[in-house]
């Protein structure tokens, strides 16, 4: 069964920095499109960053030149460097992979105090 595992969530003060760790089981991640999706409280999930298989990223404007997505395929891992968090980028963030079918990991929270 794949599974995505996230973790490297927590509570932190703004202008902080995080990183996000996304394992993967079973799938080759550097097969897939993968992507950070970001769900405020009471909002739906937003994406704010991908990086697909081709090695092509993007980011939302919210996000760009403070958050950085990366692969590790010798690890099978996706990440989410956060930096200059704010309080706005408190919610849960979700791994997701995309081939021909997508995957979702369980979520990480993240928490950024004022």
């Amino acid at each position: 069964q794949v599974q995505l595992v996230e973790s490297g969530g927590g509570l932190v003060p703004a202008g902080g920095s995080l990183r996000l760790s996304c394992v993967a089981s079973i799938i080759d991640l550097s097969l897939y499109d993968t992507r950070w999706y970001h769900q405020a409280p009471g909002n739906q999930r937003v994406l704010v960053a991908s990086l697909d298989r081709n090695g092509t990223v993007a980011y939302a404007d919210s996000v760009k030149d403070r958050f950085a997505i990366s692969r590790d395929n010798a690890k099978n891992s996706l990440f989410l460097q956060m930096n200059s968090l704010k309080p706005d980028d408190t919610g849960v963030y979700f791994c997701n992979v995309y081939r021909w079918i997508a995957y979702w990991g369980q979520g990480t929270q993240v928490t950024v105090s004022s």
